[in-house]
């Protein structure tokens, strides 16, 4: 087992547990309302046209390049200085970010200037969450009995389909209440501000979280390594491979299977802007409902197993979901994306305790940004746009699935060959 299981461990307190996994509701909701909105967005910024929603899409990908550096620079920053401090700077950026672009003016006003503005501070928000979600689900599974790593640290990824749901929701009212040319002018910037708001809460109550007691047990043993990067790269390059494998499966049916739907269903003209935001409002229930499930089933009988079924599950159900969803039918669409939401959030709630159990606790959130984060910004940043390009390309409805059990079938194996890391639960006698 290459996680620090024999280490003497203290769980940490539950309001400091509460505090971290719900502020990830905050970053997937500054995070995910760009997807969300993203139709509105390539109107206001992008001047509306043929291409404009491809290009919104595509600005999206090329700002998630920078999650990975972000993890990086973080994570270097949780590795020396402990996790707390990582998630107050993180935390302090996006609030900024989101701030400044509920601020933007829009290409009404000063033309194809607003959206380069765009792309700029969607890269500063992906640079910050860059270091968010790794350093909360780490400090999860650093706090949690052991008995409950899996359950634990899930909540981090239900937590965040609660902010996905809140940005579907408040996506959902502001474009159904308002007519599209006030939408269009101003009430875009609703959301955004909501955004704000609830960032600058959530940094004020991180300022009350404990430090990790995994980070605690290395200053007092002086193990905190000096340089993160090149001690992770030394000792633990198959494990970064590992976090990368399950971290690709884990982004593409997030990212293709749920949080690139709404765009799909519109585009195919099966639904509204409106009617598209519902429905994934109902598929993040599906989501949040199936995540602890999973984080217990990973905790009874082990990450290994739950990953290689969730696999199995990708590669045959997407590409049959999504030309489903392509016939036009309402009710073939609303089938097709709550399938496909149960199987997005049941890989990310084994992968988010599987990629950090990888890793020993010195050098944790590095070896996390050169695997999981990694494979997120090619295969969350990227796949929505290549899954638009490609349904335009080819005209088959079926093609995002297709991607998504490509990658399956390609980290299969991985799983497979991967050691069990669940921690070894003591004996039911006391």
């Amino acid at each position: 087992m290459t996680a620090d299981a024999d280490t003497a461990h203290r769980p940490l307190t539950r309001r400091s547990m509460i505090v971290a996994a719900f502020s990830t509701i905050v970053e997937w909701y500054d995070f995910t309302l760009y997807l969300y909105l993203a139709t509105v967005l390539s109107r206001v910024f992008f001047g509306g046209g043929e291409n404009a929603l491809s290009v919104t899409l595509g600005g999206f990908a090329v700002a998630y390049l920078m999650r990975p550096l972000g993890a990086a620079v973080f994570g270097h920053i949780g590795d020396r200085h402990g996790r707390r401090r990582m998630m107050l700077a993180s935390m302090a950026l996006m609030t900024a970010a989101m701030l400044a672009t509920a601020a933007l003016p829009t290409h009404a006003a000063v033309g194809a200037a607003s959206g380069w503005l765009l792309l700029a501070l969607r890269c500063v928000m992906a640079f910050s969450v860059g270091g968010e979600y790794t350093g909360v689900v780490a400090y999860l599974m650093e706090g949690a009995d052991r008995r409950r790593r899996g359950l634990v640290t899930s909540c981090a990824a239900a937590a965040s389909e609660l902010g996905g749901l809140l940005a579907a929701g408040v996506s959902a009212v502001v474009v159904h209440a308002l007519a599209p040319d006030a939408l269009d002018a101003w009430g875009w910037r609703i959301p955004f501000l909501v955004g704000a708001a609830l960032a600058g809460a959530v940094l004020l109550a991180r300022a009350t979280l404990e430090e990790s007691p995994e980070f605690e047990r290395q200053v007092l043993r002086r193990s905190v390594p000096e340089r993160p990067l090149l001690h992770v790269l030394s000792r633990h390059r198959p494990a970064i491979a590992r976090g990368f494998a399950i971290s690709a499966l884990g982004s593409i049916t997030y990212y293709v299977g749920i949080t690139y739907v709404p765009a799909f269903v519109t585009e195919s003209g099966v639904m509204a802007e409106s009617q598209a935001l519902w429905l994934s409002t109902a598929a993040a229930f599906v989501v949040i409902f199936v995540t602890p499930f999973v984080g217990v089933l990973s905790d009874r009988i082990g990450r290994r197993p739950v990953l290689l079924g969730v696999g199995a599950m990708s590669m045959l159900l997407p590409a049959a979901a999504f030309a489903g969803m392509g016939e036009g039918s309402y009710g073939a669409a609303l089938i097709g994306a709550l399938l496909l939401a149960a199987l997005g959030g049941a890989v990310s709630a084994v992968g988010a305790v599987a990629t950090a159990e990888q890793f020993p606790g010195e050098g944790r959130l590095t070896g996390l940004a050169l695997g999981a984060t990694a494979a997120t910004a090619v295969f969350g940043g990227l796949a929505p746009f290549a899954a638009q390009l490609l349904v335009k390309a080819t005209g088959w409805p079926a093609v995002p699935g297709v991607m998504i059990a490509v990658v399956a079938v390609c980290v299969l194996p991985v799983f497979a060959l991967m050691p069990e890391t669940r921690p070894k639960q003591p004996s039911s006698r006391t």
